[in-house]
């Protein structure tokens, strides 16, 4: 499912951060946290009123003077412009109006983009004189909230909800989908050339989508893809701008619309934070994922040279232990064919489902081969599980108690399902629901 995304802009300190950790933390958000991820949480799933949405946040601008910070708005702007289906302009209530404001809110009004302005730490019902300022903004009536207090919350999540673009959240074409994702200057932009300049049918180049990538469908074997490049993650600026968050936040654009995930990582440079943080967003979106290790021909071999690299990635992406991994030259060409063999193998494992017969018989042998945990003379019961759905697998596990079930034993169960049904490349969801409680989460 293509879900929309909604981008937090503004200037430091007006709340924007507050707003964020707020929606995600009262259950709106649908995120949760899985150990051995490591990023930054400016990106969760939500959802509000039932509609499921990405909500990111932009960070804020760390000003030296002004003229930075109208450099680092143009920035920030422009980056949450080039991803979001709906920007929230967040504004400061108790500052007023700024030059910056009115710096940016000209820019915003100039994307065609929906832009939702909200006044933030307004800790009343009564307005305060100058809040009528705000709608000399030109971004049409101003909401006041306080992120604080949660006052007004739920008319502004209304208010974004009801300015998704038409059929967003809709599910796609059959096509599969496949996102390079990485850092800057990895190769994505030339294993794309690679792969689309040998024997390809490029079906027709699309050049400019909402999300500022480039969208190529092409046939690969009879089978239709479409590539997403972020390529254009990297932006020269004469500011120290935050590259880290701007190009994460770019990665999420293509990831929530994609079905399989290359993450590619530099083999000169080898696994860094930033590829842990797009790699855990990759995770967690419940895509198919291949780890593509580029420029694999400036790396010095000796005897087992491959086996350490994928030693260091199992090291620092033990989260993501079920994804395969390909070392290839996209300057040589070197293990090019494989890659999209590789994702479509990937795409077919994210839609595998597993015969409910077969998996409680598995569940059954794996409880006697590891008896459940216990506290206090309770011991867990598993009383069946189904596959509930595809894209990512999901899981719905029927248990005594919740409380019981403790992270080491579901992962336990997931390495018993993944033996037996394979499942490469792509996460696995669990749901754990007590006696009595409702099958519609």
């Amino acid at each position: 499912m293509n879900k929309p995304l909604v981008a937090v802009v503004g200037r430091p300190n007006v709340g924007k951060s507050t707003f964020f950790n707020k929606v995600v933390g009262r259950r709106i958000s649908i995120v949760e946290d899985t150990p051995g991820v490591t990023r930054d949480r400016i990106y969760a799933e939500a959802e509000w009123s039932g509609i499921h949405f990405a909500l990111i946040d932009t960070g804020g601008i760390e000003p030296a003077s002004k003229d930075v910070i109208l450099s680092q708005m143009r920035e920030q702007a422009e980056t949450a412009m080039a991803t979001a289906d709906v920007i929230l302009f967040m504004t400061d209530g108790r500052e007023g109006v700024t030059a910056s404001d009115r710096e940016v809110a000209s820019m915003l009004m100039k994307t065609g983009r929906k832009v939702i302005l909200a006044v933030n730490k307004i800790d009343n019902q009564k307005l305060p004189d100058d809040f009528y300022d705000f709608y000399e903004l030109g971004l049409g009536e101003p909401i006041p909230v306080s992120a604080a207090n949660m006052l007004n919350l739920g008319d502004l999540l209304d208010r974004i909800v009801e300015s998704f673009p038409q059929g967003a959240g809709e599910t796609e074409e059959d096509d599969i989908k496949i996102a390079m994702i990485g850092k800057p200057n990895v190769g994505k932009s030339s294993l794309i050339n690679k792969l689309l300049g040998e024997n390809r049918v490029i079906v027709s180049p699309i050049a400019g989508t909402t999300r500022d990538s480039i969208d190529t469908p092409f046939e690969w074997d009879g089978e239709k893809y479409l590539l997403i490049d972020t390529a254009g993650i990297r932006r020269k600026s004469k500011v120290n701008e935050d590259i880290e968050r701007f190009s994460v936040i770019r990665a999420v654009a293509a990831i929530e619309r994609c079905d399989v995930c290359l993450l590619m990582i530099d083999a000169k440079e080898g696994i860094t934070e930033q590829d842990k943080k797009i790699a855990g967003i990759a995770h967690e979106a419940g895509k198919g994922i291949v780890i593509v290790v580029n420029k694999w021909d400036l790396v010095a071999k000796e005897t087992n040279t491959m086996n350490h690299f994928k030693k260091q990635i199992a090291q620092e992406l033990t989260f993501m232990s079920y994804a395969p991994s390909v070392f290839i030259s996209a300057l040589t060409g070197q293990r090019v064919q494989q890659v999209i063999g590789m994702a479509k193998y990937v795409a077919e494992n994210r839609a595998l489902r597993v015969p409910t017969g077969q998996l409680n018989n598995l569940i059954v042998d794996a409880m006697m081969m590891k008896q459940p945990p216990s506290d206090k003379g309770k011991r867990l019961k598993i009383y069946y599980v189904t596959q509930a759905g595809v894209k990512p697998p999901l899981f719905s596990f029927k248990i005594n108690a919740r409380k019981l079930m403790h992270f080491s034993y579901s992962r336990y169960l997931e390495n018993k399902i993944r033996e037996a049904f394979g499942f490469e490349g792509t996460s696995l969801k669990f749901v754990f629901r007590e006696k009595g409680e409702k099958e519609d989460d």
